[in-house]
């Protein structure tokens, strides 16, 4: 019957004599896929095995007609993923193409062709998932590199212990300060201890917070930031090197910072500079609007060293008004002096002007001086005084009153190192300077 093409009646004699796998195997030679996989399901005849074949061989039917849906409805049937691969990606079916990850043992090839259609779509974490289960780390960082998505390639290359993270931490900063994302590439560097280049990062946003006019309170949080990272920096050189336990790694570990360090060394000997600067400008205002004018002129004297950080004319104009409002008027008058030098020389004289309506009815005299005995040579001194001239002692200076510190026992914050009379401190919840809390 199969000679003469009457392939029903071959096949319904092929039944009636209980030989259904010659029947199957008839539909198979004449690739009607259908029908065998009737033949197969009735029972009779066939295995898993040739399932499977006829499906995949029907969803290759619909395939080649473009109806795609349809074809994956056999592929699933079949277990066919490399063909269902193909389907979710032509129907932009990206979720399930991404289930299929997860479907796929010990085939490299189909993950990575996976991989490479999330990548031709843009869709970096489902690449980065098929590169992963590939075990293909470089391919899985590159396409991150690729994509912009250095965050993900730093944290893979971390997990990986990838070799090169160094020149795609060189390369993930450049593309930041590019994209002028200076607090990401702070971030960035933070995050893989590279604290100098963290801190000058920061310094160098604090200097354009000041030339911007931004708030004087957001300015100090950035120099603290920087000092912090200056600190973390001292503290994992040492580390490194003094693992050992012994005096001679700690001083290998000094030299070896000494040697290595790469900042501007205006910052790394002096973190806090740009700190204390704005700190002791925010105090003096404080005790300005808190009636302690006394207390804000002291604090305000300070200042007169810190005119690399902060404009001399700010300084001096504040200094000028605080002393005022005390009637300190021998350094009102020398804050005026100081103006009158740093105006513009364009014929105008304001400071002198307003210095000679306000000081030709006070005398250039401090109407309120207060003595107390030095520590160290029991030589009395101004209040304001730092530095007695007797024994040269120097005095630190509270950096919760701007008082100098005469007593001998005192508050030391165990972050920023600076000092504090205890009574001014008692009560505080965090160190006043670096805000690390007590």
């Amino acid at each position: 019957m199969s000679y003469f093409g009457n392939f029903e009646a071959a096949e319904k004699i092929y039944t009636e004599i209980d030989r259904k796998d010659l029947a199957i195997d008839l539909r198979v030679r004449l690739g009607d896929w259908f029908r065998v996989v009737q033949l197969i399901k009735s029972g009779g005849g066939g295995d898993d095995k040739l399932l499977d074949r006829s499906w995949k061989e029907i969803g290759d039917y619909y395939f080649d007609r473009q109806r795609w849906s349809q074809a994956v409805t056999y592929y699933s049937q079949g277990r066919n993923v490399e063909k269902l691969i193909e389907c979710y990606y032509i129907l932009e079916d990206y979720e399930n193409l991404e289930k299929q990850i997860s479907s796929i043992n010990e085939s490299p090839r189909l993950l990575k062709n996976v991989a490479n259609k999330f990548v031709s779509v843009g869709m970096c974490e489902q690449a980065v998932s098929a590169f992963i289960k590939a075990g293909d780390v470089k391919s899985a960082v590159d396409i991150c590199v690729k994509l912009n998505q250095w965050n993900l390639a730093i944290e893979l290359a971390e997990i990986h212990n990838f070799k090169e993270i160094e020149g795609l931490l060189s390369k993930y900063a450049n593309h930041l300060l590019q994209s002028d994302k200076k607090l990401e590439a702070v971030e960035l560097y933070k995050k893989a201890n590279l604290c100098q280049l963290s801190a000058q990062l920061l310094f160098e946003l604090a200097e354009d917070a000041v030339k911007q006019g931004k708030p004087p309170m957001l300015i100090k949080k950035i120099y603290v930031l920087g000092a912090l990272e200056v600190e973390r920096y001292h503290n994992l050189t040492r580390v490194v090197k003094g693992t050992n336990g012994n005096a001679t790694a700690a001083l290998d570990g000094l030299l070896t910072e000494d040697v290595k360090n790469v900042m501007n060394t205006r910052f790394l000997d002096n973190a806090w500079r740009g700190a204390e600067a704005y700190h002791f400008y925010l105090l003096a205002q404080r005790q300005l609007y808190t009636g302690n004018f006394l207390g804000a002129v002291q604090t305000a004297l300070h200042l007169r060293e810190y005119e690399d950080m902060i404009n001399p004319k700010i300084i001096f104009s504040l200094l000028a008004l605080l002393s005022l409002h005390s009637k300190s008027y021998g350094v009102c008058s020398k804050a005026f002096i100081k103006l009158e030098f740093l105006e513009e020389p364009d014929g105008t004289s304001t400071c002198e002007d307003l210095a000679m309506s306000i000081l030709s009815q006070y005398p250039p005299i401090d109407s309120q001086i207060n003595e107390v005995p030095c520590a160290g040579c029991g030589q009395l001194l101004d209040d304001r005084e730092t530095y007695c001239s007797h024994c040269h002692l120097n005095f630190p200076t509270c950096i919760a009153s701007g008082r100098p510190i005469m007593e001998t026992i005192h508050f030391m914050c165990q972050v920023c190192k600076h000092r504090a009379i205890g009574s001014e401190i008692s009560g505080m919840m965090c160190c006043p300077l670096c805000h690390t809390i007590l």
